[in-house]
């Protein structure tokens, strides 16, 4: 029984976070008329400061400066914070530009990007079902990029910064609420120093709109710290398949919102295009259920 609420515990938070994830591009359209570069700085900002409190009500603050406090994890910590900055402002971006059908698509193909930098940069060996489900991406990357004119640069930036992240947040010796720390507060300097710029520029949002776009935010922070919290908790009570599966809730949310919500125009060429990654997505996932199952009786 304590195993099965455990379960059902994970279940629900991991929802939850993908949930949210999947409905930040309402919350960023609420506040379209601020710049994405000042969204981003005060995401920044207001999701330091709620992690760090979080630190701190968990008494964890000696621990956390123990664990950041080393060269080593300072430079691995850099780097992802750079491609953390990059992924958070093409996407704010191109939410507020009317690219929602896009992004989904780059977190479409995010995880098989994943899959592929494991062979690449860390000598995984694939099978043929996962060599199959990476060659229908492919196919419909190439597909999109001849019915553009151009490669399907938003999707793919996103796809390729989150996949460059999460290989090196493999790596790094933090947990993710020590990591996201550190990454949020080496982007403090350079989002107050912005923030700091435009105010004297008189071009700053922040304080010169409606309460209610103040407010919204300020809030930045715990839409970005809340699903993340969710999330951490979650992949310690369910198992890695099952968060698999559950991953393409949040591009399909994002989908369905560009396609119903903001009716953003979505092409035949287009249609064609997120079939192969479709396709490639019902391969991977029936591919990697079936080899767990068959992995017990191998032992």
């Amino acid at each position: 029984m304590p195993q099965e609420k455990e379960l059902r515990t994970g279940i629900i938070q991991a929802l939850a976070s993908y949930i949210i994830w999947g409905l930040l591009p309402i919350y960023w359209k609420l506040i379209h008329s601020v710049s994405a570069l000042e969204i981003l700085s005060h995401r920044v900002i207001w999701s330091c400061l709620a992690l760090l409190i979080t630190i701190l009500l968990k008494k964890q603050w000696a621990t956390f400066f123990q664990s950041v406090w080393q060269a080593r994890v300072l430079r691995i910590m850099s780097l992802s914070t750079l491609l953390l900055g990059a992924n958070w402002l093409i996407f704010i971006w191109a939410v507020n530009n009317n690219f929602v059908i896009e992004t989904s698509l780059g977190y479409f193909i995010n995880p098989l990007i994943s899959v592929l930098m494991g062979v690449i940069l860390l000598g995984e060996r694939l099978r043929g079902g996962q060599w199959l489900a990476i060659a229908s991406v492919a196919a419909g990357v190439l597909y999109l990029t001849l019915s553009y004119g151009r490669p399907p640069i938003i999707s793919l930036s996103l796809a390729f910064t989150w996949a460059l992240y999460a290989l090196i947040k493999k790596r790094a010796p933090l947990g993710s609420l020590y990591g996201l720390t550190i990454e949020t507060a080496l982007l403090l300097i350079p989002a107050l120093v912005y923030l700091g710029f435009i105010e004297a520029a008189g071009q700053a949002s922040f304080l010169h709109t409606s309460l209610s776009q103040n407010v919204l935010l300020v809030i930045t922070g715990l839409a970005t710290t809340i699903p993340l919290l969710l999330f951490a908790s979650a992949v310690q009570r369910i198992p890695l398949s099952l968060i698999g599966i559950l991953q393409y809730l949040a591009p399909s949310i994002q989908f369905l919102l560009g396609l119903f919500v903001f009716k953003e125009n979505f092409s035949n060429a287009q249609f064609i295009g997120f079939a192969f990654v479709w396709f490639a997505l019902v391969i991977f996932v029936t591919e990697n259920l079936l080899h767990q199952r068959k992995r017990p009786s191998l032992t």
